[in-house]
């Protein structure tokens, strides 16, 4: 088991690597040491015992969480919840409306991404357990959930990446949890001086008009921080969000010409990525940087997510 401390953003807020996929900074858990301690992300079930070990380095037990808080259900970000719930015996499972009954009932979840990841699925996400119904928060637009007494978090519904996904404000540090909404921040790029931000287009909700919306709403805010599901912290929030909406109008303008040529999603993810590899090169990064084994699983699942939502308008 890979032993990383937790990630000190700032007195109030660390960052625990749940090692997703078996992949250093690829998702991790925000834990906000609050009156009421709050985690956000759990992860996949197999970054539990990450989760647990860096809460004890924090100096934190299970038993001191309050509130786990899951931007969406997709199990990279809540997959882990069925499992984290029955090890922290005081807390409560926070969730979008939408996504209520999939952590009661999570066979249509796992169904679904059994379709995407196939046979790696039982070592990626196995196990996960439904969650009782008296264990879940139901949070919505405008919703708040005090957590300290100078802190009341706030609930904004951020359709675009999936219909049941919520980004959670934190007004202390002027900042947002933004799950997938605004796309994936690639730690591993950040280590040679380059800020990449993609957006994460996977299905079966994808929506660029949506997504637009939210990338726009949350721009709005003038935010100083936007924390990001995969990975890590950005505290440049507007460079990162208009960065994240051109490659959006990359990914639909290459995306339309492939389904004009009637062309396959192995097709997209090959000429995404190859997009993105070329800017890439531009900034000198190495072929055999490996980075690109990330990218190209995600231009992968945002291909599929592409080539559903034209499917879906085409009907």
């Amino acid at each position: 088991m890979q032993n990383k401390a937790p990630i000190k953003l700032d007195e109030r807020i660390h960052l625990i690597d749940g090692y997703d996929l078996g992949v250093e900074s690829r998702t991790g858990t925000y834990v906000i040491n609050e009156d009421e301690l709050t985690l956000i992300e759990t992860g996949p079930s197999p970054s539990v015992n990450y989760i647990k070990k860096g809460l004890e380095e924090l100096g934190f037990t299970l038993n001191q969480v309050k509130y786990i808080i899951v931007t969406h259900i997709h199990l990279d970000h809540a997959g882990g919840a069925g499992v984290l719930v029955k090890k922290c015996p005081n807390a409560k499972v926070v969730v979008h409306p939408r996504g209520k009954r999939h952590l009661e009932n999570p066979k249509k979840l796992v169904a679904g991404a059994r379709a995407v990841y196939g046979d790696s699925f039982s070592e990626l996400f196995d196990p996960i357990y439904p969650i009782d119904q008296a264990r879940l928060l139901v949070k919505d637009e405008g919703d708040t959930l005090e957590i300290g007494p100078d802190c009341t978090l706030r609930f904004y519904s951020t359709p675009g990446h999936a219909k049941h996904h919520f980004s959670i404000y934190d007004p202390v540090s002027n900042g947002m949890f933004t799950g997938d909404t605004v796309g994936i921040r690639y730690e591993q790029l950040v280590e040679d001086g380059i800020d990449l931000f993609l957006p994460s287009t996977s299905p079966n909700h994808f929506n660029p008009s949506d997504m637009n919306d939210s990338i726009n709403r949350i721009a709005d805010m003038n935010l100083d921080r936007i924390y990001f599901g995969h990975f890590g912290m950005t505290e440049s929030p507007k460079g990162a969000l208009k960065q994240v909406s051109n490659w959006l109008d990359i990914f639909m303008e290459i995306a339309e010409e492939v389904a004009a040529e009637d062309e396959s999603y192995e097709v997209l993810s090959e000429r995404l990525f190859g997009r993105v590899r070329t800017y890439l090169r531009d900034q000198d990064v190495p072929d055999e940087h490996k980075v690109y084994i990330l990218i190209n699983l995600d231009m992968q699942v945002s291909s599929l997510g592409i080539i559903d939502y034209f499917k879906k308008i085409q009907h």
